[in-house]
C-alpha cells in the first residue's frame, strides 16, 4: 500500500504511470466518482498487489528489492522456489510482494444505525469483527424501547460478524443522554433486575452475540452504582455465553473532572468486561471552534492513561467516520454541519480548494468561500489520518478499533485497514 498525495497538475493517469498501476484500478479501489477531477492535497491509496519481475542482466535480489522498495527477505518469503538467493538467471520471473507488511490480527467494531443502507452494510461487514447496532433505550421501569434490527443481525451473522446489542440511557423525549435516567436505573435494584431480564430476553430472541453498554453523563455520585451494575450484568451474561463491552469517555487521568468522565471507572471496566470502546473523538464537534475531530496528539494522551488502567488487549480505540464544516469567522454557539469524508474531498475539488494536512493533529483540512462569499473551514479524515490512527493499535498493543459510525462508506479507510491488519472473525 502506498498513500499518494495529489500534487498540482497531476492526473489519475500520471499517478497510475508513476506506480505502474492502471488508472482504472486506482479509481475503482478509491471509489472515485469523478476520477478526472482531483484536487491538490487529496490522498489516494495505491494498492500494488503482488507483481511479477523478469530478471535482467546484472540484477541481484538486493538491487531488485531496492527497485521495488521491499527487502530481500520479503522477496524470499513469496518465492519459495528460490533456494539459492545468489543464483539468479536472466529471464527468471520473481514475485514482488506489496511494500506494506501486515502488523497482525485485530478486532474491529462498527456502530451502525438501524437505517443504514444495506448495500453499505454488505460492503463493510467483511472488515468487521463486531456490528454494534445503536441502540435500545433503557426506560425508568427497566423496560427497553426496541429497534428494527433483525435484518442487520441476519446480515452480520451471514458475514461471520458478531452482532452486539447496544443499550443507552438516552431519554426518548429529550433525545439525549439522561443523567437522571441513569441514576434511576443504577440506584434501584428491582429496576436493574427487570432490565437485565429484558436484555437477556432480547439477546436470546434476536440472536445477538453480546451486549455493549453505552451509559454516558452519569452523575459522579453514581460511579460505584454503575460499577456494581456492571458486576451484576457481566456475571449473568458471561454465564450465558454472551460478551459484554462498554463505551468509555476519553479520560487522561483517573481523577479527571466533568460529568462525562467521573463515573467511568477505567480499572473496574477493564477488569469486568471483554472490551472497552474508547470514544477518542469529538475534540472538534458541532459547537466547537474548527479543529480536527480526533487529533492524533490528543488521542495519544488518552491511550497513555488507558493502557495503565485497562489491559491493552481489551481496548478498542474509537475512530470517527465523519468530519465537520464550519463557517468563519467562528462564533461560539454556532453549529457546524457534519460531512462525510468522501463528500469533503468532493467539495474541495468542486470549489477548487487545495487540501492541507496538519502535522500536529495528523488531519486534513481546507478552507473555501461559498457562493454567498462566506468562508468555511472543513476538517475530516483521509487515508493519511486513518493510517496514523491505525498505527497506534500496534504501537500501544491494543485489541483493535471501533468506528462511529459505518453508515457512510469510506473506501480508503478499509483499504488502509486491510493493508495493515487482518480482521478477527468470531463466528
Amino acid at each position: 500500500m502506498i498513500i499518494h498525495v495529489v500534487q498540482p497538475g497531476e492526473s489519475i493517469y500520471t499517478i497510475g504511470q508513476l506506480y505502474g498501476v492502471s488508472p482504472s484500478k486506482i479509481a475503482s479501489d478509491n471509489e472515485l466518482e469523478s476520477p478526472n477531477l482531483l484536487t491538490p492535497g487529496q490522498s489516494l491509496v495505491i494498492l500494488e498487489g503482488t507483481r511479477r519481475h523478469r530478471v535482467v542482466q546484472g540484477q541481484s535480489l538486493y538491487t531488485i528489492a531496492r527497485l521495488y522498495g521491499v527487502t530481500v527477505e520479503d522477496i524470499l518469503e513469496v518465492n519459495p522456489q528460490i533456494t539459492d538467493p545468489r543464483q539468479l538467471y536472466v529471464g527468471q520471473i520473481i514475485n514482488i510482494p506489496p511494500r506494506t507488511r501486515k502488523l497482525g490480527t485485530i478486532d474491529v467494531n462498527g456502530y451502525a444505525l438501524p437505517n443504514i443502507d444495506m448495500e453499505v452494510l454488505s460492503k463493510t461487514l467483511p472488515y468487521l469483527t463486531y456490528l454494534s447496532i445503536f441502540s435500545y433505550h433503557v426506560n425508568s421501569d427497566g423496560s427497553l424501547s426496541g429497534i428494527e434490527d433483525e435484518s442487520l443481525i441476519e446480515a452480520a451473522r451471514n458475514a461471520n460478524v458478531g452482532p452486539l446489542m447496544v443499550i443507552t440511557n438516552i431519554d426518548e423525549e429529550e433525545g439525549g443522554f439522561s443523567s437522571d435516567l441513569a441514576q434511576t436505573i443504577l440506584t434501584n435494584e428491582e429496576v436493574q433486575n427487570t432490565l437485565i431480564e429484558n436484555i437477556i430476553t432480547t439477546l436470546e430472541e434476536k440472536n445477538y452475540y453480546g451486549l455493549d453498554i453505552d451509559f454516558e453523563f452519569i452523575y459522579s455520585e453514581n460511579r460505584e452504582d454503575y460499577n456494581n451494575f456492571l458486576r451484576k450484568i457481566t456475571a449473568r451474561l458471561n454465564d450465558l455465553g454472551y460478551t459484554v463491552s462498554t463505551a468509555l469517555a476519553p479520560k487522561v487521568s483517573a481523577d479527571q473532572q466533568g460529568l462525562l468522565y467521573e463515573a467511568h471507572d477505567y480499572p473496574v471496566h477493564g477488569a469486568l468486561v471483554d472490551h472497552v470502546i474508547l470514544m477518542t473523538y469529538e475534540w472538534g464537534y458541532t459547537y466547537s471552534a474548527p479543529m480536527a475531530v480526533a487529533p492524533i496528539n490528543q488521542v495519544r494522551t488518552i491511550l497513555d492513561y488507558a493502557v495503565t488502567a485497562i489491559p491493552s488487549e481489551k481496548i478498542l480505540m474509537g475512530i470517527p467516520n465523519y468530519g465537520y464544516n464550519w463557517t468563519l469567522p467562528y462564533t461560539p454557539g454556532t453549529a457546524a454541519s457534519s460531512i462525510s469524508n468522501t463528500a469533503a474531498v468532493e467539495l474541495a475539488a468542486r470549489v477548487g480548494a487545495a487540501i492541507q494536512f496538519d502535522s500536529e493533529s495528523k488531519s486534513p483540512y481546507f478552507r473555501y468561500y461559498d457562493e454567498n462569499g462566506v468562508q468555511h473551514e472543513v476538517w475530516f479524515e483521509d487515508a493519511r489520518s486513518i493510517e496514523a490512527k491505525l498505527l497506534l493499535v500496534d504501537e500501544y498493543d491494543l485489541g483493535g478499533v471501533s468506528y462511529w459510525t459505518i453508515n457512510r462508506f469510506f473506501p480508503q479507510n478499509w483499504l488502509v485497514l486491510s493493508s495493515l491488519y487482518d480482521v478477527r472473525k468470531v463466528l
